[in-house]
C-alpha cells in the first residue's frame, strides 16, 4: 500500500506542478540580448535586464507584442549569460538569476543561486474574456503586494482585484483601495511585477492550491523576476527597475494644517495664526476644494480661486510664505458642465470621449462631469497651463485627488485606450504631468504631489501617496502601518494616512493623540478629517493639544534623522518604514507582523493601536540590544512594555546612531542642521558600525547628483575597553562649507557621556569613550 500510494502521489504533484501538456515548444534562438522560444500558440522572449532581474513576456499567436511599458524604465544591461542546451532542458543563466526550460512537458523555472524561486504552472491560459499566466507556489512561503490594502500582512489566500477604487470609511480591513500595483513579493525574497496596465486580478493562492495567478482584460502578458539576497537588495533591485523616487523638500517632513475644509481666505489666516500664536510648528496649509467654489457640488473643474471667498489668494499666500507656511492646493482631473471651465474644456477637446468622439458626460457625487484625457497632448498642456499659472501666483504644492480616477465608467475612450485599460495608470499618468511641468518652467523646484492613486513605479515621479478616506476609528489606525509596510516594499517609501483619521464626526481623544503619536514616525505628517471634528492640533482641548504640540515637536527635532532617510530611500529605494523581517528575514514568525516596524536603520516602533491599554508586547529583532531611555532590551526576545501616555514605544538599536536637530524650530524653514545632536547607543557585541547623515539646501532638485551635499559618515569602532568614533565630512563638489556643532551622547549601560565636536565641511574628528 505505501508503495502505491507513494506513485499516486507522484502522479498528484506532476498533475499540480506541470505546464500545460497541449503546449510544446517548437525551435528556440538566441540573441546577443535575449532568448526566444518558438511555440505551437506563440513567442516568448526572456531577456536579462542584469544579473539579479530577468523579463519574460510571452506573445499569442495573432497577437503583436506590445512593447511598452508604463512602470519599467531600467534599459536592459550589459550582462554576462550563459547558455546551455539539450534534449530535455536548456538552462539561459546570468551570475544570479537561472532560468531553467524543460521541453517535455514544457515548463519555464526560476531559480536564485541554485534556490527554487517559482515555476510557470499551466503558463499562458486565454479564458472567455481575459488571459491569465499561472505558477507553482511553495506551501509556506508568505506572499505580499498588489498595492494598498488591508488584509493582514501576509496576503496570501487572496484574489484581489486590479482596480483602483476608493473605500470611504474603512476600519481594519479593506479588500480594494485606491492604490492597486500588479506586483507580488515572496518571503522566499523576490518579486514577480506583472508589467501591465489593463485592469485584472492577481490570485494568491485563494484556492489553496499553491497557485499564483495574473489574470487580466488585455494588453502584455509579461513579467519581471527579481531576486535577491536579501530584502533591502530585493527593494533596491525592484526600484532600479522601476525608478527611484526623488528627494523631496525639506518641508515636506513637517506639519500640515489640513482638513475638509478650509471656506475662506480669512479662514486659512485665522489658522495658520492660531499655530503661530500656539506656537506649534507648522509647515503647509492645505486647501480642499472650497478654493475654487463655495459649495462641495457644482463647482469642480472650476480651477480658480473663488474671488468672493478668496479675494486676494496672491497676498495671502504670499503673507503665509512671511510665515515659513506653504500653500497646498487640491485639484481634481473632473469637469463639470456646471463648471466655469467646461465650455472652455470642450472648445480645447481635452476631454475623454464616447465611441463617436464627442465629450463623454456621467453623473458622480460632484455633479455631472467629463474627465480630462491625459493622453492627449493638448488635454495635458492645458491642464498644466492651469498648474503653471498657480505656481506663479504662490502655489507651493500640490493635491491630486480623485484620481484613481473615482468614477470612470469601460464606455469612456481615452486617446491611450478605454477606460479599463488606462484605469489604473490614470494617476500616474497625472503625476508624470505635474512632475514633467516642474522640470520645464521651475526646474529649480522639487515639486510636492499628493496623490492617493497610482500604478508601479509611480515614485519616480515624485508621487507622496496617502491611504484614501480611513475611518475615525481604532480599527482604522491599526490597518494603516500594514498599508504603509506594504507599499513601502512595492517602491511607495511615503505610503502615510490621514492622522486622526478622516470619516466619521467621533471624537476619540485618546484615537487622535496616538494617531499622531504614529505619525511622528511615518513618511508624513497630515491630520486632516472632516471639519465636523478638527483634525488641527489647535482646536483641541488643552491637555489633548499639549500631547500633540509634544509629538509635533519630535517630530521636528527627528528632521535630521528622517531627511537622511529620505537620502538613502532616493539613492537606494530604502523604505522609510521597514517590516521586522527585513532584519531577520529567516524568522518565520514575523513574516505576519505589522504593529511593530523599523523607522530606518536605527529605530524600532510599537504603536499604541488598542484603546486604553496600558501594557503592549513588543518583539526585539535579534543581532542587537535595544535601549528606551534607561531600559535595556535583549535583542531576539519579546517583552511586555509598560506604554506612557505621552509618547509612542520606540526603541534604538544597539550600535546604532540617531541624528537631532539641536535647534528650536517652528518651521523647517528655522532648520540650519548647523547644530545637531549625535546619540550611539553603545552595544559591546557590535564591534563596528556606519551610519551617515545627509544634508543639503532642502530645495534644490538632484542636489546630490549635483555635488550640493554633505554627508557626515560615523564609523564607531570597539577596541580594547575603548569606543572610538569617527567623524569624516564627505563634502559635494559644490557644496557651501559650513561648520556644525555636534553634541555627542554615548549611551553606555544606562548612563551618558557627552562630547561636543566642531567640524567643518571636508573634516575629520574622532572620539574615544572607554566602556564601563
Amino acid at each position: 500500500m505505501k508503495h502505491t500510494f507513494s506513485i499516486l502521489f507522484l502522479f498528484l504533484v506532476t498533475l499540480v506542478t506541470a505546464q500545460n501538456v497541449s503546449r510544446k515548444l517548437q525551435s528556440t534562438q538566441h540573441f546577443d540580448d535575449r532568448l526566444e522560444l518558438t511555440m505551437n500558440d506563440g513567442t516568448y522572449i526572456i531577456t536579462p535586464y542584469s544579473e539579479n532581474i530577468v523579463e519574460t513576456a510571452f506573445i499569442p499567436k495573432e497577437q503583436d507584442y506590445k512593447a511598452q511599458s508604463h512602470a519599467v524604465i531600467l534599459l536592459p544591461q550589459k550582462t554576462d549569460v550563459k547558455l546551455k542546451e539539450s534534449a530535455a532542458k536548456i538552462t539561459y543563466t546570468t551570475k544570479g538569476v537561472e532560468v531553467v526550460i524543460e521541453t517535455e512537458p514544457f515548463k519555464i523555472s526560476y531559480y536564485y543561486k541554485d534556490k527554487l524561486l517559482l515555476s510557470e504552472k499551466q503558463g499562458y491560459v486565454k479564458k472567455d474574456s481575459t488571459e491569465a499566466i499561472t505558477f507553482n507556489l511553495d506551501t509556506d512561503e508568505s506572499l505580499y503586494g498588489g498595492g494598498a490594502r488591508a488584509l493582514g500582512m501576509n496576503r496570501r489566500g487572496n484574489r484581489l482585484e486590479l482596480y483602483n477604487k476608493a473605500h470611504y470609511g474603512y476600519g481594519d480591513k479593506s479588500e480594494l483601495m485606491n492604490f492597486t500595483m500588479p506586483l507580488v513579493m515572496s518571503s522566499k525574497i523576490y518579486a514577480v511585477h506583472f508589467d501591465n496596465a489593463p485592469i485584472g486580478w492577481l490570485d494568491l493562492d485563494s484556492k489553496k492550491d499553491n497557485t499564483l495567478e495574473y489574470e487580466t482584460i488585455s494588453g502584455r502578458k509579461t513579467y519581471q523576476v527579481i531576486a535577491a539576497d536579501n530584502w533591502y537588495s530585493l527593494t533596491e533591485n525592484y526600484t532600479m527597475l522601476t525608478g527611484r523616487q526623488p528627494m523631496p523638500a525639506r518641508w515636506t517632513f513637517g506639519n500640515f494644517a489640513s482638513r475638509f475644509g478650509y471656506h475662506s481666505e480669512k479662514e486659512v489666516r485665522d489658522v495658520v495664526s492660531k499655530f503661530r500664536e500656539e506656537q506649534i510648528p507648522l509647515d503647509a496649509v492645505v486647501l480642499d476644494l472650497y478654493w475654487f467654489g463655495k459649495e462641495m457640488k457644482g463647482t469642480m473643474g472650476n480651477l480658480m480661486f473663488e474671488r468672493d471667498s478668496f479675494p486676494t489668494p496672491e497676498g495671502m499666500m504670499a503673507g503665509l510664505k512671511r510665515q515659513n507656511v506653504k500653500t497646498v492646493l487640491i485639484t481634481e482631473p473632473f469637469v463639470l458642465t456646471t463648471s466655469n471651465r467646461w465650455q472652455e474644456a470642450v472648445a480645447n477637446d481635452v476631454l475623454a470621449t464616447d465611441a463617436m468622439g464627442k465629450p463623454y458626460t456621467y453623473e458622480f457625487y460632484f455633479g455631472n462631469t467629463g474627465i480630462i484625457d491625459l493622453w492627449k497632448p493638448k488635454a495635458r498642456s492645458w491642464f498644466w497651463n492651469i498648474y503653471k499659472d498657480l505656481v506663479n501666483r504662490g502655489v507651493d504644492g500640490w493635491w491630486g485627488d480623485l484620481g484613481e480616477p473615482e468614477v470612470h465608467p469601460s464606455y469612456v475612450q481615452h486617446a491611450g485606450g478605454s477606460a479599463d485599460e488606462v484605469h489604473n495608470i490614470y494617476g500616474h499618468n497625472w503625476a508624470n504631468l505635474i512632475t514633467q511641468g516642474y522640470k520645464k518652467d521651475f526646474p529649480n523646484q522639487r515639486p510636492f504631489i499628493l496623490m492617493r492613486a497610482g500604478y508601479s513605479g509611480s515614485q519616480r515621479y515624485g508621487m507622496i501617496p496617502w491611504s484614501g478616506d480611513v475611518g475615525r476609528s481604532w480599527g482604522g489606525l491599526q490597518s494603516q502601518p500594514e498599508i504603509a509596510l506594504q507599499m513601502g516594499m512595492q517602491g511607495m517609501g511615503y505610503m502615510h494616512s490621514d492622522l486622526g483619521g478622516f470619516a466619521g464626526d467621533n471624537i476619540d481623544d485618546e484615537l487622535y493623540v496616538r494617531w499622531l503619536q504614529y505619525g511622528v514616525y511615518q513618511p508624513i505628517f497630515r491630520p486632516h478629517a472632516q471639519e465636523a471634528v478638527p483634525a488641527e492640533p489647535v482646536f483641541r482641548k488643552p491637555e489633548v493639544k499639549a500631547l500633540a504640540k509634544q509629538a509635533i515637536e519630535l517630530r521636528y527635532k527627528m528632521l535630521p534623522y528622517n531627511y537622511t532617510l529620505a537620502f538613502q530611500n532616493s539613492e537606494r529605494g530604502y523604505p522609510l518604514m521597514r517590516p521586522v523581517f527585513f532584519d531577520e528575514s529567516d524568522n518565520k514568525d514575523l513574516y505576519a507582523v505589522s504593529n511593530e516596524y523599523l523607522w530606518g536603520d536605527d529605530i524600532l516602533v510599537a504603536p499604541v493601536m488598542q484603546q486604553g491599554i496600558t501594557q503592549r508586547e513588543v518583539y526585539f529583532p535579534k543581532g542587537n540590544s535595544w535601549y528606551n531611555e534607561k531600559q535595556h532590551y535583549e535583542g531576539g526576545t519579546t517583552q511586555s512594555i509598560t506604554i506612557k501616555q505621552n509618547e509612542i514605544p520606540h526603541f534604538y538599536k544597539g550600535g546604532g546612531f540617531i541624528v537631532t536637530s539641536a535647534e528650536a524650530m517652528q518651521s523647517t524653514e528655522d532648520y540650519t542642521g548647523q547644530a545637531l545632536e549625535i546619540h550611539y547607543y553603545l552595544d559591546p557585541t557590535v564591534k563596528e558600525s556606519s551610519r551617515i547623515f545627509y544634508d543639503d539646501d532642502g530645495t534644490t532638485p538632484d542636489a546630490y547628483a549635483k555635488g550640493q551635499y554633505e554627508i557626515l559618515h560615523f564609523d564607531a569602532k570597539i577596541r580594547r575597553g575603548q569606543v572610538f568614533i569617527d567623524v569624516t565630512s564627505e563634502a559635494g563638489r559644490n557644496y557651501e562649507p559650513i561648520k556644525r556643532k555636534l553634541t555627542f551622547y554615548i549611551h553606555d549601560g544606562g548612563t551618558v557621556k557627552l562630547f561636543p565636536v566642531e567640524i567643518e565641511s571636508g573634516g575629520f574628528q574622532t572620539i574615544k569613550h572607554k566602556l564601563l
